[in-house]
């Protein structure tokens, strides 16, 4: 049953030490996912060139990671309700950190899309495994504000690798970004020290029914569809612009882009995640906590979707900053709402494998984002298919009109 309740304030140090150990964990998780992932739309210009990619082909590679994400999310996500969430966090961090390192050795087109598909897998088992961890352990009222801290460690890990990156590039090839992708790797050794599996999922492992988990899928199979919709035309949105802004802003004007140099990219870059992603994840989380987690995720979608065109028409370089970071603090905030509805929506026998399906074939689904705008960019340049995402994102906030309001609901 959920009930609809007033938010005590939220104090870190009222949370218990498990609680923010776990926050801490998938925080971290979530952040180093986005420095490996997001590696590789620092560098696409040098691997356009490095290996004579069309804008096309670049999507494409792209698309691939996003699509193995679909297949990785369903199956840490069975793995998790399985052998325990904390275990299939540090396999799946582990994972896509060795293959962010073998993205640096490869020397063909087929090897370098073989090592993002491979990764795809483990970016998409760690995030439902680290909200499914989150949700588990945090208290239903301050359940969205901890879920806003770890959406807006994204933020952190894409602003980061676009510093490692910049340094990188400075002394050495592309190939020593990737291979600084497998430091995440390290942060498994603590998380399996010092986090806890959920008492929650534990009380469910002794008290196993027979048929429990097909019960609890078909009757969760509608609000799955809905958010699955939702994450896939928001994801769209957001794979289609955020692959591709370093490339519009590094590519000379006469190739559709604004001609910013190395240094310029990247305090673009880590503005845009600083000011607009991390404010835009932690505030949603408020959001949702004190007007509830529709109003909240409606609201995000409609903004991103105003935001893209206004990015799109800009010209000044102080202008499309503004605009880029309004559109990051909605079009990525929204993210928020994914692993806390579907949390609440989910229960405990199926929870960590129905957040899989719902993120993660949403990000599969969402893969041919990246190509379409480099497609679509090849005859409208990118600024003109820039307008896709937007499509996307209003398309979203359609479809998240029909979610059940789940503030309140306190899981068993």
């Amino acid at each position: 049953m959920i009930e609809t309740q007033t938010s005590a304030p939220f104090r870190w140090s009222a949370a218990t030490s498990v609680q923010r150990r776990v926050v801490i964990a998938a925080s971290l998780g979530w952040m180093l996912d986005a420095f490996d992932v997001m590696l590789y739309s620092i560098v696409l210009t040098h691997l356009m060139s490095a290996f004579s990619m069309s804008r096309t082909q670049a999507g494409l590679l792209n698309a691939l990671t996003l699509a193995a994400s679909a297949l990785g999310g369903l199956l840490f996500g069975l793995l998790a309700d399985r052998f325990g969430r904390r275990r299939m966090l540090s396999a799946s961090i582990l994972f896509y950190s060795i293959c962010t390192f073998a993205c640096g050795l490869s020397t063909t087109i087929l090897a370098l899309g073989v090592c993002r598909f491979l990764l795809g897998l483990g970016m998409g088992g760690e995030w439902n495994t680290g909200a499914t961890l989150v949700s588990e352990t945090w208290p239903a009222e301050w359940r969205g504000r901890a879920l806003g801290i770890v959406q807006s460690s994204w933020g952190v890990g894409y602003a980061l690798s676009a510093v490692v990156a910049w340094l990188i590039l400075g002394h050495a090839s592309w190939r020593w970004v990737f291979f600084a992708g497998i430091l995440p790797g390290l942060v498994v050794f603590w998380i399996q020290g010092r986090v806890p599996e959920p008492e929650i999922w534990r009380r469910t492992q002794g008290a196993h029914v027979p048929g429990e988990k097909r019960l609890a899928l078909r009757r969760s199979l509608r609000p799955l569809v809905i958010l699955t919709l939702v994450n896939t035309f928001g994801m769209f949105g957001w794979w289609g612009l955020f692959t591709w802004i370093p490339a519009y802003l590094v590519l000379p004007a006469a190739q559709g882009g604004r001609g910013l140099a190395a240094l310029s990219l990247t305090a673009f870059l880590v503005t845009i995640n600083l000011v607009g992603m991390v404010p835009g994840y932690l505030l949603f989380g408020a959001v949702a906590d004190r007007f509830g987690r529709r109003r909240a995720l409606v609201g995000y979608l409609v903004a991103a979707a105003a935001a893209v065109p206004l990015l799109a028409s800009a010209r000044s370089s102080a202008l499309i900053l503004v605009c880029a970071c309004i559109a990051a603090f909605f079009g990525t905030g929204f993210f928020t709402a994914s692993g806390l509805i579907g949390g609440e929506l989910f229960p405990t026998p199926i929870r960590a494998t129905a957040l899989g399906v719902s993120y993660n074939v949403g990000r599969g689904l969402s893969a041919l984002a990246p190509a379409t705008i480099g497609a679509l960019s090849e005859r409208y340049g990118l600024a003109g298919a820039f307008i896709a995402s937007a499509a996307a994102f209003a398309g979203a906030a359609i479809v998240a009109l029909f979610i059940p309001e789940t503030l309140g609901t306190e899981l068993t």
